[in-house]
């Protein structure tokens, strides 16, 4: 029986098949081109189309040329070419899906715009694939997942990300483990796909998913304002009982925090920018209580004049309460804090992050 293609459209693709099978016919074995031939043949026009749709031009002259020079198929020929495809597509997974085939798919029953909102949250704004989007996690963030996985899974993800960020990553795991995953990197042999895709599954639904929709904020960073909220006494006091507790995170919570000590890092213009908005008598009361080196970040920022009236205003004050001295503090590190979020100034958010190298 023969499958006939009547007449084809100006690109070659058949408009009319015959479908008829016709006993009789001469069996043979198919190539590959006569093989995609006869199956598109057998699905006709209705079936066929979307396959051919994602054809480009060359690929449809080819299939129309195997079609016209295909010949008769018998019945048995066509069912062996069933059993085949079918065989192939359930064992080896022919079929594959990807971010094209995919975005392709939704566009044939969703609008634009659904469709790129759909795509942006599975590719992620930093990157279109699952590396990518790693390497633009913040380091703490994506070290703070990784810390609670195996080291030989550290180090795939590791050996897999952009090397700068693999070793702010590295620089902030714990150091044993760090050297841990070190040490795997170096003995780390090729990783088999079906490893590695579990690796990449678990990532997007755990860890990229989460952060996508919670877009969750590191946790010391937030403990950390909530101790800039405090008194200087309450916030000595949690201070001392989480260096008790975990040395490692009063660290880091400090590390984080601005504090009013940390006025005297500001540069020249912000903090003559911050003097503009200050309070004289809050001003005064702070220095009061402050250290030397904040009060002569200040007094150098001022004129001469101006440094003379202040330092006279505060000799003026007599003794002071301490929990004023706090609350002025407290002030003026929550305006410069305002100054910055409305990016009047720059204030460093790390200790590190002035450190010079003559």
């Amino acid at each position: 029986m023969a499958l006939v293609s009547q007449s084809g459209d100006e690109n070659g693709i058949p408009t009319t098949v015959g479908a008829q099978l016709q006993v009789g016919g001469e069996q043979r074995l198919l190539k590959g081109d006569e093989k995609a031939a006869a199956l598109l043949l057998a699905l006709g026009p209705d079936y066929g189309k979307p396959i051919f749709d994602e054809l480009d031009e060359l690929e449809v002259k080819q299939l129309s040329r195997a079609m016209v020079r295909l010949g008769p198929i018998t019945q048995e020929m066509l069912d062996d070419l069933m059993i085949e495809f079918v065989t192939t597509i359930s064992s080896n997974g022919s079929l594959s899906g990807n971010t094209d085939s995919t975005e392709r798919l939704l566009l044939s029953f969703l609008p634009q715009d659904k469709v790129d909102a759909i795509m942006e949250e599975i590719r992620g704004p930093a990157g279109r694939n699952m590396w990518e989007k790693l390497s633009n996690v913040q380091a703490d963030v994506l070290a703070a997942y990784l810390k609670n996985e195996y080291p030989q899974t550290i180090a795939v993800v590791l050996s897999k990300i952009a090397t700068e960020h693999a070793s702010k990553v590295l620089a902030v795991l714990p150091e044993e483990l760090a050297m841990d995953v070190v040490a795997r990197m170096l003995g780390l042999d090729p990783v088999q796909k079906e490893i590695l895709e579990k690796i990449e599954m678990t990532l997007r639904t755990e860890f990229m998913s989460t952060l996508n929709h919670t877009k969750r904020r590191d946790s010391h960073e937030q403990m950390a304002e909530i101790f800039n909220a405090f008194d200087r006494q309450t916030e000595a006091r949690f201070i001392t009982n989480l260096e008790e507790a975990n040395r490692d995170d009063a660290e880091r919570i400090k590390q984080l925090m601005f504090t009013f000590e940390d006025l005297a890092r500001l540069d020249m213009s912000a903090i003559q920018t911050l003097l503009s908005k200050l309070d004289k008598r809050d001003l005064a009361l702070a220095l009061k209580g402050a250290n030397d080196q904040v009060k002569e970040s200040f007094f150098k920022n001022m004129s001469s004049r101006a440094a003379k009236l202040l330092q006279d205003d505060m000799a003026g004050m007599g003794p002071v309460r301490l929990k004023d001295v706090d609350e002025a503090q407290t002030r003026m590190v929550a305006t410069a804090k305002d100054l910055a979020a409305k990016g009047d100034i720059i204030i460093l958010k790390t200790k590190s992050d002035d450190q010079m190298i003559a």
